[in-house]
């Protein structure tokens, strides 16, 4: 399933048009999904982009996507230890700079990558982009052609390409045949829901899954607070910092605190 699938999948079983997601997952991979459902979908914005992975790699070949939908090449049979790749892998740790594959939903000039190369049109100019590795580790290594690595990385980081680049740097090349999404800020795999209709009952209060500290409201600041009209508070932060204005445990606004007083960046209105 693509995300799209999932968003279509999602509106037949809760009857509600208004859902968004965070962070697509190419059809060939799967995991963690963040879902914003009614007024949460303007909340996805907020939430933490640090993402983790399981990728499954075959070395000895590329792969023109980079993964294993794409046509493969033979390069040369590996020839490295589990002690070279361990290596190897710690020269992507920190923030690196990544070249998107060409099979990517990047828009130059408006067009998808992915559009263009499926078209064979000449491809524009790729710049490469600054991403952050935050952990890379072998968790497997069949002392051959497969591997399976961990990955704990900032958001826009093409997996593909750390495979692809991993292989270059072996001399043997590389394409990744499988991708799990194991984590997607502050939800993780374990915790996660299978689409089904039962799903319903598992939906999360905002409340409980955005960083930013609590306020609650009294029934004067609450009615203040739905027309959008900033509150004073004695609470002290920093200047700028955003708070989640409660009111009965419901989420009410997105709220940017400067000189003691709470401005509205977002209100919701109860549903």
């Amino acid at each position: 399933m693509t995300s799209f699938d999932v968003i279509y999948k999602l509106r037949k079983i809760l009857n509600i048009k208004k859902i968004g997601h965070s962070g697509t997952l190419d059809p060939l991979a799967q995991g963690v999904l963040q879902i914003g459902v009614g007024n949460a979908s303007r909340l996805l914005e907020y939430l933490r982009e640090d993402k983790s992975y399981i990728a499954d790699i075959k070395f000895g070949y590329t792969s023109d996507t980079c993964d294993d939908e794409g046509e493969k090449t033979f390069v040369n049979e590996p020839k490295f230890s589990k002690e070279e790749l361990i290596c190897t892998l710690e020269n992507f740790k920190g923030k690196i700079e990544q070249m998107p594959p060409k099979y990517s939903a990047i828009k130059v000039d408006g067009k998808k990558l992915c559009d263009l190369a499926r078209q064979n049109k000449p491809m524009p100019q790729i710049k490469p982009r600054q991403v952050e590795i935050f952990e890379i580790k072998l968790l497997k290594f069949n002392n051959k052609d497969e591997a399976q690595i961990f990955v704990h990385c900032s958001k826009g980081t093409y997996i593909r390409s750390i495979v692809r680049d991993l292989g270059q740097k072996l001399g043997c090349g590389a394409y990744m045949s499988e991708l799990v999404r194991t984590q997607a800020g502050n939800f993780k795999i374990e915790n996660s829901q299978k689409i089904s209709p039962e799903i319903k009952n598992y939906a999360l209060n905002p409340i409980d899954v955005l960083d930013f500290r609590k306020i609650n409201l009294n029934e004067q600041e609450y009615k203040k607070v739905l027309n959008g009209n900033p509150i004073k508070t004695q609470v002290a932060g920093e200047k700028n910092e955003k708070f989640m204005l409660i009111y009965n445990n419901t989420l009410v606004s997105i709220a940017n605190l400067s000189d003691n007083i709470l401005r509205m960046e977002k209100v919701f209105k109860a549903e």
